[in-house]
C-alpha cells in the first residue's frame, strides 16, 4: 500500500474523531484512521456502550454504542480506511510538507493533515494484584462491558466504587442470577440518583453489598471462574460463588506516544488556537478532550465542533489555492443523499 495520499490521518476513532472524519469528508477531504483498540468507539464504545448519554443535540436519550453506530454511519459515505489495533507514536515533517505518521505495530501513513482526537490516550483497565489473573481475563474476568445480555442468568461479582461499577450493579440486577457490589468503603463515587436506586435494590436483596470488601483470590481452573475471595479488610474471608468478575478500578491513560509527535502537552493536554483549533505544528490540529484551550468544556459535543472548525482550517493544506465556501449540508447535501 503506498503510505501517500492527499487528505488527513486522524489519529483516534472515538465519538469526536468519527465526527472528525464527516466534517473532513464535507470539506473534500479523505481520511485514514488510527486506533489503538479493535473496533472504533473509544472509551464511548469499550466502556459505556450500554450506558444513557443526555446531552447530544436532538437526541434526548441515546446509549453509547448507538451513538458510535450513528457516527459510524455518517462517516461512511466519504469512505474512510481504518487502521485498528495501532497506536500511532511517531510524527515526523516531511521536506515537502507532509506528515509521517508511523505507529508502534509498522504502520506508516504520509499527509499534509493530521487530526489528534486522542482524548486521554491509548488506555488500558487497572487491573486488581490477582494471582492467576490474565487467564481468566476475557471468559470469566472483565473490564469493560459490551452487551448486559452477556450476563444474563450469571452470577456476577463487581468490584469498584464508582460510577461504572454502581451503574453496571444496577442494570445487571435485572438480567444476572446474583449481583455482589464489592468496595472498600461502604461510601461510593457515584450520582446520588443512581446511589438511591442502588440502596433500593440492596434492601431488595437484588443486589448484595460487600463493604467494605476487597478482592483477595480467585477460584477456578484457570480460565472459568468458579468463585471470588474477598477480604472483609478485618482479615476474615469471604467466597463469593461467582463465575463472572467485572472490575472497574478506573483507566491507565497513556500519552506516552505524544512524545514522539514533537509536541508539548500541559496537564496531559495539547494546547490549541480555539478558532482552528491548530496546534503549534502546520497542518496539525488537536480536537476533544486532548485538546485544551481558555474556557474548554471537556463534553462530546464541544468536540463535534471543534472538528468542523479544525476541518475548515485544514482545507488549505489539502487544497492549497482553493476557497472552501461554507454551504450548508441541506444545499449540498453528501454522497449517497439527495439534496433538495
Amino acid at each position: 500500500m503506498n503510505p501517500r495520499f492527499q487528505g488527513a490521518v486522524v489519529i483516534g476513532a472515538g465519538p469526536v474523531g468519527l465526527f472528525g472524519v464527516f466534517a473532513l469528508g464535507m470539506a473534500n477531504i479523505p481520511c485514514q484512521v488510527i486506533d489503538a483498540l479493535p473496533a472504533p468507539g473509544g472509551q464511548c464504545a469499550a466502556l459505556y456502550p450500554e450506558k444513557p448519554i443526555y446531552d447530544i443535540p436532538a437526541q434526548p436519550f441515546i446509549l453509547g454504542a448507538e451513538l458510535i453506530e450513528r457516527l459510524t454511519e455518517q462517516a461512511r459515505p466519504f469512505n474512510p480506511i481504518y487502521h485498528l489495533n495501532q497506536q500511532a507514536n511517531l510524527l515526523t515533517r516531511l521536506a515537502d510538507g507532509f506528515w509521517r505518521v508511523e505507529t508502534k505495530q509498522g504502520l506508516v501513513l504520509e499527509a499534509p493533515v493530521v487530526f489528534i482526537a486522542t482524548g486521554a490516550g491509548a488506555f488500558g483497565p487497572k487491573r486488581p494484584p490477582l494471582d492467576g489473573l490474565e487467564g481468566y481475563e476475557g471468559t470469566s474476568v472483565h473490564y469493560f462491558v459490551r452487551r448486559a445480555l452477556d450476563f444474563k442468568d450469571r452470577r456476577v461479582a463487581i468490584a469498584g466504587g464508582g460510577d461504572s461499577a454502581v451503574d453496571w450493579a444496577i442494570l445487571l440486577s435485572e438480567l444476572a442470577d446474583k449481583v455482589w457490589l464489592i468496595h472498600r468503603r461502604p461510601q461510593f463515587r457515584a450520582q446520588p440518583g443512581s446511589l438511591e436506586k442502588l440502596m433500593a435494590l440492596v434492601q431488595a436483596g437484588k443486589i448484595d453489598l460487600v463493604a467494605p470488601g476487597q478482592l483477595s483470590a480467585l477460584k477456578g481452573d484457570g480460565k472459568r471462574l468458579s468463585a471470588v475471595l474477598v477480604d472483609d479488610l478485618a482479615g476474615n474471608l469471604r467466597e463469593l460463588d461467582a463465575d463472572a468478575l467485572l472490575c472497574f478500578f478506573g483507566l491507565l491513560g497513556d500519552q506516552s506516544a505524544m512524545s514522539g509527535f514533537g509536541l508539548d502537552l500541559e496537564g496531559g493536554r495539547l494546547a490549541v488556537d480555539p478558532a482552528t483549533m491548530s496546534t503549534k505544528l502546520p497542518g496539525v490540529f488537536a480536537i476533544g478532550d486532548i485538546a485544551t484551550y481558555p474556557g474548554k468544556l471537556k463534553l462530546i459535543l464541544s468536540g463535534f465542533a471543534e472538528a468542523a472548525q479544525a476541518a475548515h482550517a485544514a482545507f488549505p493544506f489539502v487544497h492549497a489555492g482553493q476557497v472552501l465556501h461554507e454551504v450548508h449540508s441541506t444545499t449540498r447535501g453528501v454522497p449517497g443523499t439527495t439534496s433538495s
